[in-house]
């Protein structure tokens, strides 16, 4: 489409009672970033209260007409998605506006690759359109979709506010209260353990408050969350303020409640909602784990939500079943592991689950039969569960598609860390919405890490590995080999479950960082990976981590078999060399001894270098010589490499779990949080 354009749904697609916007991006240095806001309007171009107005904030609606349904990595940048379902849209509104902001002073001008799409409720893509005039804003609304009479229409907008996210609510009616984010926490202590009792007991209290962002990111002031005096003898209490929509990003936190145990020694345990000791063979893995989830997705509405809505699910009335029995032609009855079926109106969404536990690999005649059966009886969706994680344009099995079938099928993949990650973001960050909940899914958590479960995630670096490895020590590897392609595509998918369990601990997002050249696709990426990994040796990655200083970098050195774990971070734009040197070393008083510092100067890359052992005393050692001009710093640690592929303690994928998280929280952790943007 072209700017100004316009284009009726129906004339695309028989589907679109519910659609899926992306919105794309990129950047040069590959850590630009935007975020997505939805606003609901009515015939006068206005919110019809704050509440229309969906955000970080405020991500879904109760009706399930939106739903911000997150970011992806691309090959050149990320993807934001938004579930719009139309049919549930309220009747008065007319116009459903889609936009994103940056912060910190950032503007839309340095993004490349500005793009929309929209696709149907079966991932048929309908529409796109590029933005390629964007300059000064850094609030842009991409497009909106709009009633005349009975149908839907899009039309590509492309317009934008110097006055961000702020601005561009306001201008819709939005109320904005720009004082300090509310934030709820809690007492951080940690228990191993959480029972229903525990949990409801649990009120969160009024606490001091950090500093929280303005509407364009930078640092505001201190502030206090405190109770109203109490009126006086005779004086009528005022009434509380209206909560106003705040743009400044607020995380909720849920309490981690510890309670002295009543048991009288340290072997008794706990009695779990869904015990796993008895669990021996890979069947009965698979039938408890798919039961176990499915009824969890059912009595924690937002989990339920969470999952379906990326696989284009409308918000309504769930309903799970296990081991049904459905007929296949003149074959023998199918038993998909699951059944979602999903109530909206009066009409059925209905979804096959097919699953696998302890790195059993998915079968692609199996999955066939599903994506057959599915088409046959209507349904909208086949997906797939196991502990391999999905890259884009490398899927997990292939089926073939009948074209001739007017009814389309989507084919979906979830993996068990995807269902951690999303289940701890709502318990320890994100909130649910009653202490039952959160109980229900601490004890999902407690069952999906559980050894007997298998429900661990990625696991096993696949049988190339060992060969690899042996070709790198006595240098036959040849670059083309598809041995080096499998061990990449393993790496990456190591990579993105790292994201997941990170992110999920921190409560924030964590990106694999993907540098490649514009246009090209991910095979392409991954086959220059693994030329490099033959004639280099070694594995490279990068983490983008939401509001640290730097892009955290890996590299798995498969020739002398270690791992380091790197971050760069500028020297500041003022003060003078021995102050950065010294003021660093303070940051990083509770890092380990063995933290190796180089300078980095200008037109010499790496300059003095030293542990932080020895440069503690002395910080000006780290200044280089001639008074040449510090460009920043590079923090390193290095750890051995596990050699076996699976995840036992000295496996390859446990070493590179323990070294982020060994960095993270001994370096980058102290670091504080990305500096504001200078003008």
């Amino acid at each position: 489409m072209i700017k100004g354009g316009n284009v009726g749904l129906a004339a695309l697609s028989e589907d679109t009672g519910s659609v899926i916007l992306s919105l794309n991006w990129s950047s040069a240095t590959g850590d630009g970033d935007a975020d997505v806001s939805v606003l609901l309007l009515n015939g006068d171009g206005k919110v019809r209260g704050d509440t229309d107005f969906y955000f970080y904030n405020n991500p879904a609606a109760a009706d399930g007409s939106v739903q911000l349904l997150g970011k992806t990595p691309t090959a050149e940048g990320n993807e934001d998605r938004i579930s719009l379902d139309l049919t549930a849209a309220p009747a008065d509104v007319e116009r459903i506006v889609v936009a994103a902001s940056r912060y910190g002073g950032a503007r839309f001008g340095d993004l490349g690759d500005l793009r929309v799409t929209l696709v149907d409720r079966a991932g048929e893509t309908l529409l796109g359109f590029s933005i390629e005039d964007a300059d000064v804003e850094s609030a842009f609304i991409f497009g909106e979709l709009y009633r005349r009479g009975e149908e839907w229409k899009f039309r590509a907008v492309g317009q934008g506010y110097e006055s961000g996210l702020a601005g561009l609510a306001t201008d819709f009616g939005i109320d904005i209260d720009d004082d300090a984010a509310d934030e709820e926490t809690v007492d951080e202590k940690t228990a191993d353990t959480v029972t229903a009792d525990e949990v409801a007991d649990a009120a969160p209290e009024p606490v001091e408050q950090a500093p929280a962002p303005g509407v364009d990111g930078t640092p505001g002031s201190p502030a206090r969350t405190a109770r109203p005096p109490a009126p006086m003898e005779g004086e009528e209490s005022a009434p509380a303020p209206a909560r106003r929509p705040r743009t400044a990003k607020k995380k909720v936190t849920l309490p981690k409640v510890a309670k002295t145990s009543l048991a009288e020694n340290e072997s008794w345990r706990t009695a779990r909602l869904f015990p796993v000791s008895s669990l021996r063979y890979d069947r009965e893995r698979e039938m408890r784990a798919t039961s176990v989830l499915l009824s969890v997705m059912t009595q924690v509405p937002e989990f339920g939500r969470r999952l379906t809505a990326a696989f284009g699910a409308p918000a309504g009335r769930m309903e799970t079943f296990t081991e049904v029995s459905l007929p296949h032609g003149g074959n023998a009855p199918k038993r998909p592991d699951g059944v979602i079926r999903v109530e909206r109106a009066g009409k059925l969404w209905t979804a096959l689950v097919e699953t696998k536990t302890n790195g059993n690999p998915l079968k692609s005649e199996q999955v066939q039969d599903y994506m057959d059966i599915a088409a046959r009886r209507g349904y909208e969706a086949v997906i797939t569960l196991s502990n391999d994680v999905a890259l884009e344009g490398s899927p997990l099995v292939d089926v073939k598609v009948d074209r001739r079938r007017k009814h389309k099928v989507a084919l979906w993949h979830l993996s068990w860390a995807e269902v951690a990650h999303h289940a701890q973001m709502l318990i320890r960050h994100e909130g649910v919405g009653n202490t039952a909940h959160a109980w229900l899914l601490q004890e999902l958590l407690q069952y999906l890490q559980h050894e007997n479960s298998g429900c661990h995630g990625f696991q096993n670096m696949g049988p190339a590995w060992v060969p690899v490895r042996n070709g790198i020590d006595n240098e036959t590897l040849c670059q083309g080999d598809q041995r080096a392609m499998d061990v990449v595509e393993s790496w990456d998918r190591l990579i993105r479950q790292v994201c997941l369990r990170l992110g999920g601990e921190l409560g924030q997002k964590v990106l694999p960082v993907q540098r490649a050249r514009r246009g090209t696709d991910q095979s392409s990426r991954r086959a220059a990976m693994a030329d490099r990994l033959c004639e280099e040796g070694r594995l490279y990655a990068e983490l983008r981590i939401e509001g640290t200083s730097g892009i955290l970098a890996i590299v798995a050195d498969l020739r002398t078999g270690k791992l380091r774990t790197a971050i760069e971070i500028a020297a500041p734009d003022q003060g003078y060399p021995l102050t950065w040197a010294k003021r660093l070393v303070r940051q990083l008083a509770g890092a380990p001894a063995d933290l190796h510092v180089e300078t980095l100067v200008e037109g010499q890359g790496g300059g003095p270098r030293g542990t932080l052992e020895r440069l503690r005393p002395e910080p000006g050692d780290m200044l280089p010589k001639g008074g040449a001009r510090i460009t920043g710093f590079r923090l390193s640690l290095f750890k051995g490499m596990g050699s076996a592929r699976g995840n036992a303690e000295s496996g390859f994928i446990r070493s590179v779990d323990d070294a982020v998280d060994r960095f993270h929280s001994g370096v980058v952790a102290h670091l504080g949080s990305r500096p504001a943007h200078r003008p």
